[in-house]
């Protein structure tokens, strides 16, 4: 019989694949469903994720183990190889569990018809360590397309990546290497419903609101449970507390969170509204989005859950003191948390994105008053969508002026790379 806990780990595969899901969506309610606890549910999740990270490096082995390539290979067959390869290339799993358990998925889930070529495969791949492979792959290779499969990220968003970071080849693996690792999950205290030493955890290193969790569940956390903390990357906190702390002239009671959905930073920065006396409507154009930030913020009575296109929402100009755009990117700063999303992701994608982001940050000038700020952000470090648009909105006005920016990163700062501009209406 097919082992249940590698059986979740190949079906979740599959979700990504075959739905566009996102494994931190999919996993957790497989593994409640089939009741998977403890030291088996984390084995699982490495599985899971553990596999979509280094799915690039697992593609290039089985292409080159494959005789007629990987394109010749069923998707159901190719996620098994793929699960099977992990477990042989960076796991401790014995080499004859990996692949008669990997075998045993192929028959299960897919037939008898591929079983033999999926144990042959397995075998092959089994011959080297990961190392060796790695050597085999990547010889002859220009640099970017070795760091490629050396790294497991698709070529553009290593160039990308360089470029963000001005061209430092030590600089780039050191970030595709910190990408590959699974971060620890980060708790936010919101101030005036909990205090952050009352939380689990050990103090964060940036943001005063933060605890960081060795392991556990941060859905068995009574607070987090309440909404009285959530789960937040410390970059993230930090781009709520740049956007409470950057000073205004005159009043400052009416905030604006323009793209609020999921809302973990409509939450942290309506909680410091809150202790203000300044109200926030958190806007979010996708009414599912929007349902997640009520959620999250239904313990502030001083946040407003609204649903528009921030391009043409219905506000007067110059009606906000404070206004935060966290617009929809590339999501390239989010690599090592949603790893699926360097598969899905293209350059084209910025096509169509920029513009929005433009659009954004304008149209959150338009409704800031003068002598109020903006804070730009994105969990993207690519150029085009940080200083790019900054520079493009901001060319030909004389009443905007960039005060700061910040770049943060995983390798240096423990972070998401985010980006965020504090920017003032004069």
């Amino acid at each position: 019989m097919t082992d249940p806990v590698r059986s979740i780990a190949f079906a979740a595969l599959r979700a990504v694949d075959e739905r566009d899901a996102y494994a931190n969506l999919v996993l957790p309610d497989m593994l409640v469903q089939h009741q998977i606890e403890g030291r088996d549910a984390a084995f699982a999740t490495e599985l899971v994720h553990g596999t979509l990270r280094r799915r690039g490096t697992y593609d290039a082995v089985i292409d080159r183990v494959a005789s007629k390539g990987i394109g010749s290979i069923d998707p159901p067959v190719l996620d098994a190889l793929r699960l099977g390869a992990h477990q042989l290339l960076s796991m401790r799993v014995p080499a004859h569990a990996a692949v008669s358990t990997t075998v045993d998925i192929v028959r299960r889930e897919v037939g008898h018809k591929p079983v033999a070529f999926a144990n042959a495969l397995l075998r092959k791949i089994g011959q080297k360590d990961l190392d060796g492979w790695l050597d085999a792959t990547t010889e002859g290779l220009h640099a970017d397309d070795a760091r490629a499969i050396r790294h497991s990220h698709p070529r553009w968003i290593v160039e990308s990546l360089r470029d963000a970071l001005g061209g430092h080849a030590t600089q780039i693996d050191k970030l595709l290497m910190a990408n590959n690792e699974p971060p620890k999950v980060t708790l936010v205290a919101r101030p005036g419903l909990i205090e952050a030493e009352d939380l689990p955890g050990v103090p964060g290193l940036l943001s005063p609101y933060a605890r960081i969790l060795d392991a556990g569940m941060p859905g068995e956390i009574e607070a987090v449970r309440e909404a009285r903390a959530g789960v937040q990357d410390e970059g993230s906190q930090l781009v709520a507390i740049a956007a409470a702390d950057a000073a205004v002239d005159g009043s400052d009671t009416r905030w604006l969170d323009l793209c609020a959905g999921p809302g973990g930073k409509a939450a942290l920065w309506g909680a410091i509204a809150a202790q203000r006396g300044a109200s926030l409507v958190a806007n979010e154009m996708q009414p599912h989005r929007a349902v997640l930030v009520s959620k999250g913020v239904r313990r502030l009575d001083n946040v407003e859950v609204t649903v528009h296109d921030g391009r043409d929402a219905p506000w007067e100009p110059a009606s906000f003191d404070r206004v935060l755009v966290d617009a929809p990117c590339t999501g390239l700063g989010a690599l090592r948390r949603r790893p699926e999303s360097r598969w899905r992701r293209q350059s084209s994608d910025l096509d169509q994105l920029v513009p929005l982001q433009k659009a954004l940050l304008a149209r959150a000038l338009e409704l800031t008053r003068p002598g109020g700020v903006v804070v730009y952000a994105t969990c993207s470090p690519h150029l085009a969508e940080t200083t790019g648009v900054l520079e493009a909105v901001t060319a030909d006005r004389d009443d905007v002026q960039v005060e700061s920016t910040r770049q943060l990163w995983p390798h240096i700062d423990g972070t998401d790379a985010m980006f965020f501009a504090v920017l003032r209406r004069s």
